[in-house]
């Protein structure tokens, strides 16, 4: 059933014969909504994000996929790994996206020396002025924020990164036998810096598979750098204002839960991460000349999760193999494991992906 409001191609589908693969990954309440939720939910998704851009554009000269991509992040509660060279505003536009979020912002800074209570909290004996009683008190680390931005997370060691990546996994942390949940909205977003990689920690690959997105930040344009030196030799400027709330965001999140998708954007998802793996009977020949290994499940369902998001922030609820296809490389690029072949020959798994969906067809 499809209904046309303003510029906007409303698409409601029929409830599905059969449970989603969504529904074995708490990803929530897959009811289909009724056509006023669904136009209500667009046109809040939308509001939100052409106020977030407008707030964004104030401190940050274009970027606007890479906008997009974190929105995304943000709105399916996921993670994300920002990569780029020094200087391209990284650390500017999450913590000026926290202000327009009007959510707790902490910036870890990662070092060879950090240790995991740095980041999560320790306990240290309290005596209590009254009684003279002696007993452990539980001091939050700067983990307990509603968004983190872990600067530079491959310069610390494999212990320190491994209790970061555990508290995102399972929003909590545990001290003394006894849970501390994190606060909700929660998500991370992290930075790498792909020069200078002597003494540095890479991640591995199962623990970047917990990021939605690794997503990449390039060098503006030629009018975008002429614009950063205006900004940047003027006095003045304006600052981001808040304009969305932690309960918002909640209901943001829960609202494109809900929209529902064809069954041949399942089968388009899946057939993109299953070619990637060189074991299968349906591997394309490049994938097993140039791969030691695929994605994984996961990477399918970010798929989905994240092409849904992308529809509904662009005005449409009719999810398509178009929007699976545009994520893709976002996706799958930190779940692939070129071979020496694949180096060898400078064939990188943004390349690998771009003619996996070039061999795929969309239909």
């Amino acid at each position: 059933m499809v209904w046309v409001v303003g510029q906007l191609r409303v698409c409601i589908q029929a409830p599905r014969g059969e449970a989603s693969p969504e529904a074995h990954h708490d990803h929530g309440d897959m009811t289909p909504p009724s056509s006023s939720d669904s136009l209500a939910s667009l046109s809040r998704l939308q509001d939100a994000r052409a106020t977030l851009e407008r707030e964004l554009a104030k401190v940050i000269v274009g970027q606007h996929d890479v906008i997009e991509q974190i929105l995304i992040a943000i709105f399916t509660r996921s993670h994300a790994v920002l990569v780029g060279v020094p200087g391209l505003a990284k650390t500017l536009l999450v913590s000026s996206l926290a202000k327009t979020l009007h959510l707790s912002f902490k910036r870890i800074q990662f070092t060879p020396d950090l240790m995991p209570s740095d980041i999560t909290g320790t306990e240290v004996i309290y005596q209590d002025p009254v009684s003279a009683e002696r007993r452990f008190k539980f001091l939050p680390g700067p983990i307990f924020a509603n968004v983190i931005l872990a600067d530079e997370i491959n310069r610390t060691p494999p212990k320190t990164q491994a209790a970061m990546l555990e508290s995102m996994q399972e929003r909590k942390v545990t001290a003394g036998g006894i849970d501390h949940p994190l606060p909700d909205p929660f998500f991370v977003l992290a930075t790498q810096n792909p020069l200078e990689q002597e003494g540095t920690y890479p991640l591995p690959e199962a623990q970047l598979d917990r990021f939605l997105f690794m997503i990449t930040v390039d060098y503006p344009s030629t009018a975008e750098e002429l614009e950063i030196m205006r900004r940047g030799t003027t006095a003045g400027g304006s600052s981001p204002e808040a304009v969305l709330s932690a309960e918002q965001i909640i209901e943001l999140q829960a609202a494109v839960k809900r929209i529902p998708i064809a069954d041949h954007v399942y089968q388009y998802a899946e057939r993109l991460v299953r070619v990637t793996r060189p074991k299968d009977p349906s591997t394309l020949d490049f994938c097993k000349k140039w791969l030691n290994w695929g994605a994984g499940p996961r990477a399918s369902l970010s798929l989905v999760v994240a092409a849904r998001a992308r529809a509904l922030l662009r005005g449409e609820t009719c999810i398509s193999c178009d929007d699976v296809a545009a994520i893709a490389p976002a996706v799958m690029r930190h779940r692939l494991g070129p071979n020496f072949a694949a180096q060898s020959e400078g064939v990188t798994p943004d390349e690998i992906v771009r003619r996996i969906i070039e061999a795929i067809p969309k239909h």
